[in-house]
């Protein structure tokens, strides 16, 4: 299958460049980039000297259309909504790691990123949102995935079995997020230069962050109720990873045992999630290179509290393996076709 990627110049488009390029069932014909086009990707990316040296190309719907069946974007915020549309009318199939589509609300998209929202208002109600192990008989059917944030694939892995298992209650949980700096993208910024993120974590974006609405609108989703709740996020120096701590208070007490067999049985079917033994805790770089999330849990009997921590790579499971979990899963294939890397470690 040829396919194209839209965003091709940053870091999650080099990544999927890097995945598709094992992938035995896709050929990437396209890459698509406004700010650099006309220059070969290896110019930008040496690294892919031998592997891919196309040439970025200037985003052209009808051209799309001739030469590839899927497109994925790896875009900035406001730009997928525009050409999307398009493509989907003239048969395309979308994958979308941008924001774009994430939100079912106009509204909230404006509210929180801070842009108008141009997205056809159908478009925007036929997205599928693609958290793989949640959603695979949506995805498998649908025209546009939206694939979800990199915080929100930690966070809701991490929490939504215990809201559809009904074993906490929705409205304590709380969310402390830590993030490396290639979340913010490669776009130059003084507040991810190396003397302002080395020996040092700060915290950002409290009570604002662009994914508190999409963590709340699916965990309102699967609770059946409306969901707040608190998601601070943390910057701290390192190049990949996101480990997301959890907290929620239990319906009824539990042993840690017991919580881990249950999210084992959740899990059985989902090569990507990893549930660790008692006692055990994910670590990013044990997910580093890798589409796993690995899971720790916690039944604290003193205080009747779940803690979850919930680890993955924001590059791949957090965006451009995921994208591809998501494309396997509409074409039919393997769950796991072209991401069975193991883990990059130390």
């Amino acid at each position: 299958m040829k396919v194209g990627i839209v965003g091709a110049n940053g870091y999650s488009g080099v990544e999927l460049i890097r995945l598709l390029s094992q992938h035995p069932h896709v050929d990437i014909d396209m890459l698509i980039s406004h700010s650099t086009s006309g220059t070969h990707i290896h110019e930008i990316y040496p690294h892919l000297c031998g592997i891919c040296e196309k040439k970025l190309e200037q985003a052209d719907a009808d051209e799309i259309a001739k030469r590839v069946e899927l497109v994925f974007f790896s875009t900035p915020a406001g730009v997928s909504q525009g050409l999307i549309p398009e493509l989907i009318e003239k048969g395309i199939r979308c994958i979308d790691i941008s924001g774009d589509f994430r939100l079912k609300e106009a509204e909230q998209y404006e509210k929180w990123y801070g842009r108008e929202c141009v997205a056809n208002p159908d478009v925007l109600q036929q997205a599928v949102y693609g958290l793989s192990e949640f959603t695979r008989e949506q995805i498998s059917v649908a025209k546009l995935i939206a694939n979800p944030g990199c915080f929100p694939t930690a966070t809701l892995l991490g929490i939504l079995p215990a809201v559809e298992l009904g074993l906490i209650a929705p409205h304590t949980i709380i969310i402390d997020g830590k993030s490396g700096v290639s979340g913010a993208g490669r776009g130059a910024k003084q507040a991810n230069m190396y003397s302002e993120v080395n020996e040092s974590i700060k915290a950002y974006k409290l009570g604002s962050h662009q994914h508190i609405p999409e963590i709340e609108q699916a965990i309102t989703e699967v609770a059946q109720q409306d969901v707040k709740v608190t998601f601070s996020t943390h910057l701290v120096p390192m190049t990949r990873g996101i480990l997301c701590t959890i907290y929620a208070e239990l319906k009824a007490s539990q042993s840690s045992e017991a919580i881990i067999e249950a999210y084992k049985s959740f899990y059985a079917s989902s090569p990507f999630v990893r549930i660790r033994e008692l006692g055990h805790w994910p670590t990013t770089k044990e997910v580093l290179g890798s589409n796993y999330c690995d899971i720790g849990l916690l039944a604290d009997e003193r205080t009747n509290r779940l803690t979850v921590v919930s680890v993955i790579d924001n590059v791949v499971k957090g965006a451009s393996g995921q994208a591809i979990q998501n494309m396997n899963i509409l074409c039919g294939w393997d769950e796991n076709t072209g991401l069975t890397m193991t883990p990059v470690y130390p």
